[in-house]
């Protein structure tokens, strides 16, 4: 017997044919007006037709993925793959198991192109069962869904119902006929159809599939690539997110007494944040890290379980994303009692430093290893003053990335990042188009310094263990260097001091 025919079956179902008509009857019609197609569907036209270039006479499938269980019969909050979301303009939690096909098409000028259609599971009709029942996707548990026509008016391009992908999948395949690409980690159930497509039409045979999946990694790393240098669009997207982040850091600053006072702080403090982000955008765009006191010096500290107390640095990164997924990331370290002890400081305007240096050599013509080298030359210069670093070793010798790199002790990290439509965007990107890449207008990269002194590390002064420090702002290149996106949160010591203070009221900069 299989496993479902053993999971027991605790809702009570009715299923007789009166209750089927008494549900059916007597709904007020659906609104029929059409949705106006969005801004960004728009733009996601336009990108669409730069992946189209790319792969001439192949045809793509990008799935949104589908639900995910946390526990039992509850699933996460559902969010699309980045690159169906980019190319569709759909976000939020907009439409779980759909898939965005660009099927290869000939123009009238001859040239090769793509038709990009939406297969998805649209609204369904009053008299189905799983309008009522369905707790998945019925109306009754989670609400209404497009039909075919809305999505198609709100995205400007051809819907269809997601029973039919198997068939426009496997349409024309075969030796000689159309081949087939999938961003496979986007959806395991749509990758499988797509081997099964292949396999069945001679294309490949099943122990060939490692060699047809390097295709499959060719297309997710052009789609990640794609997205290294944002659209205007993508830029208002991200000022969106970073001014919310900015409010939402503000209020957090205001609610440091109440974090001390209430006890457990970091949790308060993560949730003064997330009920912002909420309200303002679609949440938080990554685990918030919440960490007071030595909980600092852990880079990616995010159970966020620790008290906040009087004396103490605090160490916020976090950002809100907003309802089309771009999503900020700053961070800013602040004394939770309005003034930095001289250790404090002492480390906090060496990370500023470190800050402005790689800040400066964010601008187009540069690489993007070059903002790190900045940053990281004036964060080793400081720890060799401080006699921190071996004894007899130079600042050459530290930097030289073979055989020194001593001072990454106490700075583990890279400097910076893309940032986007993910936290870590244009991750698959090889390493010559993004660590060894130039910078180009309309990049938006991190730019996030930091010094980290362990509690327990013996070679740091005992004044400065347990003191952890990172300051992070978001940038987009323009044309004759950067611009600072979140610039009004304050960065010296002297504004950061005068914010906690004023209880989050930040003075005229």
């Amino acid at each position: 017997m299989s496993e479902k025919q053993h999971k027991p079956e605790h809702r009570n179902r009715p299923t007789g044919e009166a209750f089927m008509a008494f549900m059916r009857q007597d709904w007020a019609p659906r609104d029929g007006d059409l949705p106006p197609l969005t801004e960004a569907a728009r733009y996601a036209a336009s990108r669409r037709e730069t992946v189209s270039a790319a792969f001439p006479g192949e045809r793509l499938v990008i799935p949104a993925g589908g639900l995910k269980v946390r526990s039992n019969d509850t699933d996460y909050v559902f969010r699309p793959h980045s690159a169906f979301a980019h190319l569709t303009g759909l976000g939020a939690d907009r439409e779980p198991d759909a898939v965005l096909v660009l099927d290869p098409v000939t123009g009238e000028d001859g040239a090769p192109g793509h038709e990009a259609v939406l297969y998805f599971l649209p609204l369904a009709d009053r008299d189905s069962e799983e309008f009522f029942a369905d707790s998945r996707v019925g109306e009754f548990w989670v609400g209404s869904r497009p039909t075919l026509e809305s999505a198609s008016a709100e995205l400007g391009l051809p819907t269809r119902h997601l029973s039919e992908l198997p068939d426009a999948i496997a349409k024309d395949t075969g030796p000689g006929g159309v081949s087939v690409r999938v961003v496979r980690d986007a959806d395991r159930e749509v990758a499988v159809l797509v081997d099964t497509v292949r396999q069945q039409a001679g294309l490949v045979q099943e122990d060939q599939l490692e060699t047809v999946a390097e295709a499959d990694t060719q297309l997710a790393r052009s789609l990640s690539t794609q997205r290294l240098v944002k659209d205007d669009w993508e830029v208002r997207q991200m000022e969106e997110a970073v001014e919310a982040t900015a409010t939402a850091f503000d209020a957090v600053v205001a609610q440091l007494p109440e974090a001390v006072r209430r006890g457990r702080g970091e949790r308060w403090i993560e949730g003064v944040f997330g009920l912002h982000a909420r309200h303002t955008g679609n949440g938080v765009g990554y685990d918030s890290i919440c960490a007071a006191g030595e909980h600092a010096t852990t880079l990616h500290w995010t159970r966020n379980t620790g008290e906040v107390q009087e004396g103490q640095l605090l160490l916020l990164d976090a950002g809100v994303e907003t309802d089309s997924l771009y999503t900020a990331d700053v961070t800013r370290t602040v004394p939770v009692s309005g003034t930095f002890t001289s250790a404090q400081r002492r480390v906090y305007e060496a990370v500023l430093e470190a800050q402005e240096a790689g800040l400066a050599a964010a601008r187009p013509g540069n690489r993007f290893k070059d903002v790190h080298a900045a940053a990281i030359e004036v964060i080793a210069r400081h720890l060799l003053e401080w006699d921190l670093l071996p004894e007899g070793v130079t600042l050459e010798q530290t930097l030289d990335a073979e055989e020194g790199q001593f001072h990454r002790r106490w700075m583990v990290h890279g400097t910076s990042h893309h940032l986007g439509i993910d936290v870590h965007d244009c991750a698959l990107a090889l390493r010559e188009d993004y660590v060894e890449g130039e910078l180009r207008e309309g990049m938006i990269l991190t730019v996030e310094p930091g010094l980290y002194f362990k509690s327990d590390d013996l070679l740091v002064p005992e004044e400065m263990r347990g003191i952890g420090v990172r300051i992070e702002d978001d940038i987009v290149i323009t044309a004759d260097g950067h611009r600072n996106l979140s610039a009004m949160l304050p960065r010296t010591a002297e504004e950061v001091e005068a914010w906690v203070q004023a209880g989050g009221v930040r003075s005229a900069r």
